[in-house]
């Protein structure tokens, strides 16, 4: 007996469509390693498709009041709140995420997500106007860009393409989304529900691989692209995108210092670094997997964080137990498993270090010591559970470890000194730092790193502010 394969398609147009060719892609469970439904492999005809559906909306939407935008973000967000357990059971098959952690951790921040945008519509801020010039008073106008052409990835589909679609709707953008070819499910969900509440054409969404991203972000029409993904595939579309002078926005790779000092509470700092390092399996650009611990208490840190690491729990989406599930996708599990088995001699694996299981792409809480700055687990993302621990003499060498990375997104520090706390956060060259805390993040305040994990800002008003321009307007006071 054979199951029937659930049929995703793309959402164009206000309408529910397969690709134009008729070609798809297989869906996998990455709990079970079992295909679950088929997606649209979208083409050139779809992304077509696409762009002039929003396109053709866009005037219409551009010229809506904030209200109006935000009264249909708030239904949005309602809608969602309704229909939360079908999102959470699409999010799970997509990604064999717990089921309880992501209706705890994941639906609350993603619906207050919508809401704040929803506000943050009707709050833009510029100079007042005022006369720059005799006889001439000058305005500031804020106005969306255009089409935004969206890229969401796989580790997070649902949150992420709330990132995206929510401050670019309420900036009063049309948009076209595509989710990885790995978790369409939950984006095809949230068109369905979203369709009672925008016009058609303000959001679509095209199922596809890397050459449909690729045709989205090359099209003539979008203003703007928005990618969430590695930092290969954002240099690739920033070389893209620069061809017609695209706007781009880029939130791309990460490797977090978290810098645990001898003075930390190394209990909580132990149990708080672990659920950081492992939460979501470790893919997470923010995920707290490269520690760096003052040598006098290198040993006592070591010890208690394999011990975390050793209580820690994967499993299947309904056991309430498991902190992560699976990895995403064989190929990810293979590059997890391949920084293991490449580790120089001088490593030891202090905890986990293998898969688990021989269903579905789990792999154990792992713990690596005895590194080198220039070994390549250090300096590379593995975007998994595993996380590495090394030694440093004083602040200054602290630092140099810290940013001695191409990534520029999070890190954290642990300390009882607040000068020292103080200086940290100023020298850290990341875009954010926890100090006695990693991986909490609020709506109100901004997401984004420098060097190569990216530019753009999500969450916030200044991610808001990113799907804006800025015009000037000069008028004579003679009439």
């Amino acid at each position: 007996m054979t199951t029937e394969l659930r049929r995703l398609r793309n959402y164009i147009g206000g309408e529910f469509k397969d690709a134009a060719d008729g070609r798809t892609t297989e869906v996998v469970n990455p709990a079970t390693g079992e295909v679950y439904a088929t997606a649209p492999l979208s083409g050139q005809a779809d992304v077509d498709a696409a762009m002039a559906a929003a396109a053709a909306a866009f005037p219409g939407w551009r010229d809506t009041t904030p209200a109006e935008r935000q009264k249909a973000l708030l239904k949005i967000a309602d809608a969602f709140e309704a229909r939360a357990d079908e999102l959470i059971a699409a999010e799970s098959e997509n990604t064999g995420k717990p089921l309880a952690l992501t209706a705890s951790e994941e639906l609350p921040p993603m619906v207050d997500q919508i809401r704040f945008f929803a506000g943050a519509a009707r709050l833009l801020e510029g100079r007042s106007a005022g006369e720059y010039m005799e006889g001439m008073t000058s305005i500031i106008r804020r106005e969306p860009v255009g089409v935004c052409a969206q890229v969401a990835p796989w580790n997070y589909p649902m949150m992420m393409a709330v990132w995206k679609f929510a401050p670019a709707i309420a900036a009063g953008n049309t948009v076209v989304l595509k989710p990885s070819d790995t978790t369409p499910a939950s984006t095809v969900l949230m068109a369905e529900i979203i369709d009672s509440v925008l016009p058609k054409g303000v959001f679509n969404v095209i199922c596809g691989d890397r050459e449909t991203g690729k045709a989205m972000v090359e099209h003539s029409t979008p203003a703007m692209a928005s990618i969430t993904g590695s930092v290969r595939a954002g240099m690739q579309v920033a070389e893209s995108a620069s061809k017609d002078v695209k706007r781009v926005h880029l939130e791309l790779g990460g490797k977090a210092p978290v810098v645990v000092f001898e003075d930390a509470d190394i209990a909580k700092a132990v149990e708080d670094i672990a659920v950081a390092g492992y939460f979501n399996a470790g893919q997470d650009c923010t995920a707290a997997t490269r520690v760096l611990v003052h040598e006098s208490i290198h040993d006592e840190f070591v010890a208690a964080l394999a011990k975390a690491a050793a209580d820690t729990k994967t499993g299947q989406p309904d056991d309430e137990d498991v902190l992560y599930g699976p990895l995403n996708n064989p190929n990810q599990l293979r590059q997890v498993a391949g920084f293991i088995e490449r580790l120089p001699a001088h490593a030891k694996v202090e905890a986990g270090g293998h898969r688990v299981g021989e269903k579905g792409y789990f792999y154990a809480p792992t713990v690596v010591s005895g590194l080198k700055q220039d070994d390549e687990i250090i300096q590379n993302e593995v975007f998994g559970p595993v996380i590495t621990v090394q030694s440093f003499t004083d602040e200054r060498q602290a630092l140099e470890y810290a940013n001695g990375v191409e990534f520029a997104l999070a890190s954290s520090v642990w300390t009882k000194d607040h000068g020292r706390a103080m200086r940290m956060s100023k020298n850290l060259d990341f875009g954010c730092v926890w100090i006695n805390t990693h991986i909490p993040l609020v709506a109100e305040m901004p997401h984004g790193g420098f060097k190569k994990s990216g530019y753009g800002k999500d969450l916030s008003a200044y991610g808001f502010e990113d799907y804006t321009r800025i015009k000037h307007v000069m008028t004579s006071l003679d009439g």
